[in-house]
């Protein structure tokens, strides 16, 4: 019988997240108070040019129409250019948080020595983060709220499809790294921190049902792996229904200064485009899993999640 795989302790990652999570702090501290506090005043112009815009369609006022949208549209880019800073240092430090807690357990629990990096599962890994960004960034419906807004999309599908695939750990980073990307890359620049945080927590939910709990890549009846597919995405996406526009609302109000009124408006609408969003992802995310399971199998390309790979 083979014995207890040895474990070392190491501090390497440890040391790399102190110093990312300190310098990551103070760069969104200074963010805050430069460029993103530039972004808020504009938003304040942004808002009345709205308005004055309407006035003019409507006929209460009036003006040049094109030349208030284009110049609508100027105003919203530099908006979003000094949003992007205080976004990109708030998703650093999230990760960093994550890189840390990690780096904790590798230095008080050790590393086990005979442990090798899965290509397999990377590759796949890649894979999905890819598909996530796709669904997310391709395959959405904008809702204008103010001058916020929030998405019907796809993203979510490839989140749980991850998780099921390749357990919750890798399932989740695939998850946040993608569509933290989708943020970061789009309009929706000011949620990618949040994104990051509430993609891996749904990784990590529907991954602990499906494999910690009842361990879904081993050989069971189709009638099992079919209910299991189904709970585990379900539990992971009711977990988002709530914390997405309750994690929202304070993120808003707290970290990005927003209004309450507007803050508690967009968890509201939040809510239901959330909701939305996690029915299609259940629904799609079930069939696309029971469909590639076998054709995986047959091909070699299965990961088998055991609890000892949900971790590295």
């Amino acid at each position: 019988m083979q014995g207890k795989s040895e474990r070392k302790k190491s501090y390497g990652l440890l040391i790399a997240g102190a110093v990312l999570l300190t310098a990551s702090l103070l760069f969104a501290v200074w963010a805050y108070r430069t460029s993103y506090a530039h972004s808020v005043a504009l938003g304040s112009e942004l808002t009345a040019l709205s308005s004055q815009i309407s006035d003019v369609e409507t006929g209460a006022a009036a003006g040049d129409l094109d030349a208030l949208n284009a110049q609508k549209a100027a105003l919203s880019e530099e908006k979003l250019a000094n949003e992007r800073p205080y976004s990109y240092a708030l998703t650093v430090l999230f990760f960093s948080i994550l890189l840390t807690a990690k780096g904790i357990l590798n230095a008080t629990a050790g590393v086990a020595q005979e442990d090798r990096m899965d290509t397999k599962r990377l590759a796949q890994a890649g894979l999905l983060a890819a598909l996530c960004y796709i669904g997310f960034a391709f395959f959405k419906i904008d809702i204008p709220v103010g001058t916020e807004k929030t998405a019907f999309h796809f993203g979510n599908v490839f989140c749980v499809l991850a998780a099921l695939l390749l357990g919750g750990y890798w399932g989740g980073l695939a998850g946040a790294i993608g569509m933290t990307i989708g943020d970061l890359t789009t309009s929706y620049v000011t949620s990618a921190p949040k994104t990051f945080l509430l993609k891996l927590l749904i990784g990590l939910i529907v991954g602990l049902v499906a494999h910690k709990i009842f361990h879904l890549s081993r050989s069971h009846s189709p009638k099992y792996v079919t209910g299991v597919t189904v709970l585990a995405s379900l539990c992971g996406m009711a977990f988002n229904v709530v914390a997405d526009p309750l994690v929202g609302y304070f993120y808003k109000m707290y970290l990005l200064g927003v209004p309450q009124e507007l803050a508690s408006t967009l968890a509201k609408i939040g809510t239901v485009t959330t909701f939305v969003n996690a029915v299609i992802a259940v629904v799609a995310a079930s069939v696309f899993y029971l469909a590639l399971r076998p054709a995986l199998r047959k091909a070699g390309l299965f990961v088998q999640v055991t609890p000892e790979k949900e971790t590295i």
